[in-house]
């Protein structure tokens, strides 16, 4: 649901990294529907190959300011970040062009998340749309607050689906519901996306931001390495055969027991005591 360009006070994307490792990316244009523009989509995109590569982040937590909007999806009104002038004798669509802007902009996005070493949570704390739904779907896990609601509207601007939607869709929901979500472009609530198996949780508004705040100190608690390494096979896993993936899962074995938390873990199984996981 693209909105109108607006420069809110303050950044248009705030992070924090608290001290139990949970890293808080909150998108900050809320007099805007926290709608994305191209430079905050470069900051994301740079905040999570940072946290891939940070020991001091082992989870994250996805969420909008205020209480009304996650993301709006794309401001289209927005200036591209970072890009030269055209030249006066350009035309106004040039061949390829939209391929480009879609392949560096909000594909690049939603892979950001997917492929983020750190799992991350989004606490959709009201409307996600367009480009909105697709960044809460390439999270690990989803917490909506109970007056959330997810709406594909590209169909409603005659638009096709783009920002990988078709390909978290259709993954998660399968291609019959994939469809009608795209095609008809109506409001879902969050009890029905919660059925249909692209929210893991619906929540009361008032218990959304300390729901996500308890789910991610579990996981940043938990064994880091491990859990990257289960979240890259599992988001690859309907992408190729059984024997490609079987030997993924056996080289991520082999990896995670070079870990300390890997070794970490057997040596509290074996003298029966609680491991103390490092993220390393």
């Amino acid at each position: 649901m693209p909105a109108q360009s607006e420069t809110p006070p303050g950044p248009e994307l705030l992070w924090e990294v608290g001290e139990e490792g949970v890293a808080r990316m909150t998108l900050n244009r809320p007099r805007a529907g926290n709608s994305i523009t191209p430079g905050q989509r470069q900051q994301i995109i740079a905040r999570l190959a940072e946290a891939s590569a940070d020991p001091r982040v082992r989870a994250i937590v996805l969420t909008g300011e205020g209480d009304r909007h996650f993301c709006t999806g794309a401001d289209l009104g927005a200036p591209a970040a970072d890009a030269p002038p055209p030249p006066e004798d350009m035309p106004d669509n040039p061949a390829g062009s939209v391929t480009r802007a879609i392949a560096g902009g909000a594909q690049r996005m939603i892979s950001a998340v997917l492929d983020c070493e750190k799992p991350v949570i989004a606490a959709v704390n009201g409307t996600a749309a367009g480009i909105g739904c697709h960044l809460a779907y390439a999270c690990d896990l989803v917490l909506a607050a109970d007056n959330a609601k997810f709406i594909e509207v590209f169909a409603r601007r005659g638009l096709v689906v783009d920002g990988a939607g078709a390909y978290l869709l259709t993954r998660l929901v399968g291609p019959q519901r994939a469809k009608e979500l795209v095609f008809f472009g109506d409001d879902l609530p969050a009890a029905d996306a919660e059925r249909l198996g692209l929210v893991n949780r619906v929540v009361p508004a008032d218990e959304l931001a300390k729901t996500a705040a308890d789910w991610a100190a579990r996981l940043a608690a938990g064994p880091t390495v491990a859990l990257g390494l289960g979240k890259r096979l599992i988001n690859r896993a309907l992408d190729g055969d059984r024997a490609a993936s079987l030997a993924e899962e056996a080289m991520a074995a082999e990896i995670n027991m070079t870990s300390e938390d890997g070794q970490e873990g057997l040596r509290a199984f074996l003298e029966r005591r609680a491991p103390r996981f490092r993220g390393w």
